[in-house]
């Protein structure tokens, strides 16, 4: 086979997402301040910038300050603040709502600018000024393969050849990829990146920190009648139906904004026992509330997504430097898992780390350790907002939704107070994969959707926009399927069915009988799940060289 063909520039950036655009934009700014050049590529796996982009999102004006103070006149598309938040504790029938003056200034939006709206079209306005700069953005291309120099540093990636069949073989399309080197690489790819988590492992990057934890956010856009939206309402709810037999740590929220659109959704934390547990079909159940379930009269639903988040916090962050190059964003974890809010951070990670690389390369640097970008860290406003909150996760998976709330928000009093103390830091016992029980309580296999509330999963997939080539090489396969079938053997069930939101795990009979697990991986909203909850730890996700879903301002 022919040498790869290769380029060569200052820094690139896998990944455009909020955290990547910002490093570009903010490294071009310094660079066009003193005169000079730098040379910036950002690659991305989604046709176009913002295709795999998926968030509530409730988004503070004081992260744009700092990457472009004039985003507004430039036409940011966030233009619906937010007015009016509440959160309420729901039973099955019944709705209560905590006044939010009782709840910790931490997890409230009435203390400074926050805004509503739609994250995919941010991070599309966010490439529009990158490119207007001099940024290379290469959409459709996504880094599969980390290159390094002969000193163990990390040198650039390389992109999937394009045009291989099911088994790997090229077809009359083929297109060999191509090697992006750099002085530096920054890993933007966000929760659970595939690059991201082996570079983790090979410079052991988590020593000394507590394993990662995720949950699996899942959202709808819903344009709804005019006398139903309330824009600039953000709300929140716990309890049903999380609680109970399911016992899962989480939430609902439904956000008004924009020309009557409404983003509903749930977040489930993925350290939860019942192995017949389905994120999608609690969301679905979600809606029916009494409460909730008149807003959608005469409504349409236009979106559908769902994504890992990373929920671990500050004792999971690791390390962000490593030769050669740095984590940013959700790659590395930072998500205030409190208010379930992290593009702020997303944004000053990427401005942090343009720093640090405009000084390497002022001083001629390549290949080395980002040390400036890993100090910062330590004393920036990161690390404030994450240390505040760190221990509500570790409090919610000890005692769960009611207690462990409960005492998580006395512990964010503590910390508004000032009574903190920093090594009073509980840590997170075990990996998400980890936590399944052997207990069967089953949903209800015999649901029906009204089609109207509620959807099956195919209906959703139609509106997620997933496309990937029937004859596409497959990038989700059991690395030993005599393994898989442990989990039918051990819980009775196989969990894939239940947690992805994708319908992706089948579980059917061959000619013998015999049952097997099949993987329809066309469906796949690369929202890396099984990834992290498979207990068997035998699903292989790798980048497919093209497809996705293809998220319209979600």
């Amino acid at each position: 086979m022919n040498k790869r063909e290769s380029i060569s520039f200052d820094v690139v950036i896998v990944g455009a997402g909020v955290a990547g655009l910002s490093a570009a934009i903010s490294l071009k700014q310094l660079a066009c301040e003193e005169g000079r050049k730098v040379s910036i590529v950002v690659l991305e796996k989604g046709a176009q910038v913002g295709a795999h982009i998926l968030s509530g999102a409730i988004i503070p004006g004081f992260a744009l300050d700092h990457l472009r103070p004039d985003w507004c006149e430039q036409g940011a598309p966030l233009t619906t603040k937010v007015k009016a938040s509440k959160l309420s504790f729901l039973s099955q029938r019944q709705s209560w709502t905590v006044p939010e003056v009782l709840l910790p200034p931490l997890m409230r939006h009435d203390r400074q600018e926050f805004y509503v709206g739609s994250l995919g079209a941010l991070t599309r306005w966010l490439g529009k000024q990158a490119t207007g700069l001099g940024v290379e953005i290469y959409p459709g291309f996504a880094g599969a393969e980390l290159l390094y120099d002969k000193a163990g540093a990390l040198l650039g990636v390389a992109t999937l050849d394009q045009g291989l069949d099911k088994r790997g073989q090229p077809t009359s399309n083929y297109m060999q990829g191509m090697e992006l080197h750099g002085r530096y690489i920054l890993m933007a790819e966000g929760a659970r990146g595939s690059l991201s988590e082996q570079l983790i492992d090979k410079f052991n990057l988590r020593d000394g920190r507590d394993v990662a934890k995720y949950a699996l956010g899942l959202k709808e856009l819903w344009q709804v009648s005019p006398a139903r939206h309330q824009s600039g309402l953000v709300e929140h709810f716990t309890g049903w139906p999380l609680s109970g037999a399911n016992s899962a740590n989480g939430g609902g929220f439904i956000y008004h904004y924009g020309d009557n659109l409404i983003s509903v959704g749930m977040v489930v934390h993925a350290d939860y026992g019942n192995p017949s547990l389905s994120p999608y079909d609690l969301m679905q159940t979600f809606k029916t509330h009494p409460t909730i379930k008149p807003l959608f009269k005469g409504a349409k639903r236009i979106g559908y997504g769902a994504r890992t988040i990373s929920a671990g916090g500050w004792q999971s962050l690791p390390k962000l430097v490593f030769p050669g190059g740095a984590l940013l964003g959700c790659a590395a974890g930072m998500v205030n898992g409190a208010s379930m809010k992290g593009t702020h951070n997303a944004i000053l990670s990427g401005r942090d780390a343009a720093f640090a690389c405009h000084k390497a390369l002022q001083e001629g640097r390549a290949h080395d350790v980002l040390q400036g970008y890993q100090d910062k860290l330590e004393t920036s406003e990161i690390a404030l907002d994450l240390k505040a909150v760190r221990n509500m996760k570790p409090l919610l998976s000890r005692f769960g939704m009611a207690l462990g709330g409960a005492f998580g928000c006395a512990a964010l009093w503590l910390e508004q107070a000032g009574r903190h103390n920093l090594s009073l830091t509980l840590s997170h016992r075990k990996k998400d994969r980890d936590t399944l029980e052997v207990r069967l309580l089953h949903l209800d296999e015999s649901r029906v959707y009204d089609q109207m509330v509620t959807f099956d999963k195919a209906a959703s997939l139609h509106l997620a926009g997933v496309a990937h080539a029937e004859n596409q090489l497959v990038h989700l396969v059991f690395r030993d399927p005599q393994k898989q079938l442990h989990n039918l053997h051990h819980f009775g069930l196989e969990p894939a069915q239940y947690y992805c939101p994708a319908g992706v795990f089948e579980r059917r009979t061959d000619e013998h009988n015999k049952p097997f697990i099949h993987i329809s991986s066309t469906n796949c909203l690369h929202c890396k799940m099984c990834d992290l909850k498979d207990p068997a730890d035998n699903i292989g996700w790798q980048v497919p060289p093209k497809g996705g879903p293809n998220y319209v301002d979600m």
